[in-house]
C-alpha cells in the first residue's frame, strides 16, 4: 500500500535528528509547533497532536534489533497502518524523529512518503548540559520519553513503568506558552526489566475506595485475577439502604478502573461488582 502521487505531492516532510537518549522525543512537540505541523512518526508511532492514531511503539520491541526494525517500518503490515491513517488524514506536513539524516530518509522512503525537506537537529533546541542530562537518566533509569499522554499509550504498555511528564514552557514574551504531557517508559529490552504487582496491592487500594464510599456498607466477597498485562476483579458487596445502587456502583467501578490505573499503570480488563444485601443504618442487627 503507497500514498497516491496527488497527495504524497501534498505533504511536506520535516525532520528532527540527534543521537539516542538526548531528548527528542521530550522536544517533539515543541519542533513540530515550530514547523506548524499536527502530524509526528515517532519510534513506530503515527501521532496526530496529543493521540496516537496508528502503529505500535517500537519500545516495547524485544530486543533492540527489533526495536530499529519496527521504528523502520520494516514490516509491510506495520507499514500499511501508518499508510493508511495518512490517507485517512491526509496531513499537509509531518515531521520524522530518528537518530540519523540516513534514519529518517529510510522511513519516509519506506511509507512512500517525500523526500525530507528540512531537518533539525537536536543541538539546535537543546544544550550540550541538556543532552547530557538525558543520556545519563537514558542510562542509569532505562527511561523513554514517547510525546503523548500517559492514557493514550496505557493500553499497550499495560504492566510496563509509565509515568506522566507534563511539560509547560514560555517560548519568549508575547508568545503562546507551549503545554503538553508526555509519558515515560521503559521498554521491554531494557535492563531493567519488567515489574510485577502483587495481588495484594490492588486488594488494598480497592478495599481502601470502598470504605471511602458512602454507599458501599462492606465487600463481602473479592477476587483479583492478575494476568501481569491487566486484572479482572469480582467483588460481592454490602449496600447502605437509601442509595441509587446502579449509580453509586457505576461510580465506584469508574473510581476503581480510574484509580488502579493511575497508581499502578496497569489496566483493568473487567470489574464486576454485585450487590448481594442491604445494610439499614437504623438497624445495626440487619445486614
Amino acid at each position: 500500500m503507497l500514498l497516491d502521487e496527488i497527495l504524497k505531492n501534498k505533504i511536506k516532510v520535516y525532520a528532527f535528528v540527534g543521537p539516542s537518549g538526548t531528548g527528542k522525543s521530550y522536544r517533539a512537540q515543541m519542533v513540530a509547533r515550530e514547523k506548524n505541523t499536527h502530524f509526528i512518526i515517532d519510534d513506530g508511532l503515527l501521532i496526530k497532536d496529543n493521540e496516537v492514531i496508528a502503529g505500535k511503539s517500537a519500545k516495547k520491541a524485544d530486543t533492540k534489533i527489533q526495536t530499529v526494525k519496527k521504528a523502520l517500518f520494516f514490516e509491510e503490515k506495520e507499514k500499511e497502518k501508518i499508510v493508511k491513517a495518512i490517507k485517512k488524514y491526509r496531513p499537509q506536513s509531518i515531521l520524522i524523529l530518528g537518530t540519523s539524516d540516513g534514519m529518517v530518509e529510510k522511513i519516509a522512503a519506506n511509507l512512500g512518503l517525500p523526500e525530507v525537506s528540512e531537518i533539525v537537529y537536536i543541538s539546535d533546541v537543546a544544550t550540550e548540559q541538556e543532552m547530557k542530562t538525558a543520556r545519563r537518566i537514558r542510562k542509569t533509569e532505562g527511561k523513554h520519553v514517547i510525546p503523548v499522554p500517559t492514557f493514550e499509550i496505557k493500553k499497550d504498555f499495560s504492566g510496563y513503568l509509565l509515568d506522566p511528564l507534563q511539560i509547560f514552557k514560555s517560548k519568549g514574551k508575547g508568545k503562546k506558552p507551549y503545554m503538553s504531557e508526555k509519558s515515560i517508559i521503559r521498554p521491554t529490552f531494557s535492563y531493567m526489566g519488567k515489574f510485577t504487582i502483587s495481588d495484594n496491592v490492588f486488594r488494598q487500594i480497592v478495599e481502601y475506595l470502598a470504605a471511602k464510599n458512602p454507599a458501599i456498607y462492606k465487600i463481602q466477597k473479592l477476587r483479583v485475577d492478575n494476568y501481569g498485562e491487566g486484572v479482572k476483579i469480582y467483588m460481592e458487596v454490602t449496600i447502605v439502604y437509601g442509595y441509587n445502587v446502579v449509580d453509586g456502583l457505576k461510580a465506584f467501578k469508574e473510581k476503581v478502573v480510574k484509580e488502579i490505573g493511575k497508581l499502578t499503570s496497569m489496566n483493568v480488563e473487567e470489574i464486576e461488582v454485585v450487590a448481594r444485601n442491604i445494610f439499614v443504618p437504623q438497624k445495626d442487627s440487619q445486614d
